[in-house]
């Protein structure tokens, strides 16, 4: 399994097609799935069939953007997963930035210390100019995520969902982060 990113407590890895068990059991929680399907979870079919192969796909096509998967790192238990990667009409250099956790690895800072280790690659190493992230306008935690990773509020949308989501009637929102901006944020935290 090819390693991509380390941080203090986590390891972001490669997808393999062995890991479909992990991503079934992930979507099978009607908690994780809230914000997403209303609850109702991702089918093994689909998983393997659509996501999987999806996720795998990232890494021959775009070196440095993709699906990883999240492990503690003195365990190796699976988290989730952090999504880093162009929309499907977005320009390369301005990647959507994304996670999906387990609850039991909720409120533990996991999906903060992610976003912001994937945020600092991508400037640093990749030539990122923009990130970016979206959620509903309902999920306070995960739009915490995104400011405590240094990502603004830049708009809010109603998305087109294909399924009803309870909070759907209060749209969307999206946060982002430039690069001058995190160099800015960068220096400042240098200076105190």
């Amino acid at each position: 399994m090819r390693t991509f990113l380390e941080t203090e407590r986590l390891l972001l890895r490669q997808f393999t097609p062995d890991d479909a068990g992990l991503l079934v059991e992930l979507d099978s929680d009607p908690r994780v799935m809230r914000y997403i399907t209303g609850g109702i979870p991702t089918s093994r079919g689909e998983i393997e069939g659509d996501f999987l192969p999806a996720f795998l796909d990232y890494y021959q096509r775009f070196p440095g953007y993709g699906f990883w998967a999240a492990l503690e790192k003195t365990t190796g238990e699976f988290l989730g997963w952090f999504h880093f990667r162009p929309g499907p009409d977005d320009p390369q250099d301005q990647p959507e930035l994304g996670y999906r956790l387990r609850h039991a690895a909720w409120g533990k800072g996991h999906a903060t210390e992610g976003s912001r280790a994937l945020i600092a690659k991508g400037f640093t190493e990749f030539g990122v100019q923009r990130v970016v992230a979206s959620t509903m306008a309902v999920n306070t935690a995960s739009r915490r995520v995104m400011e405590k990773s240094g990502m603004r509020l830049v708009r809010a949308f109603v998305a087109d969902w294909p399924v009803s989501v309870p909070g759907e009637e209060h749209g969307d929102v999206e946060y982002a982060i430039t690069r001058d901006e995190w160099e800015a944020d960068n220096s400042r935290l240098r200076r105190q």
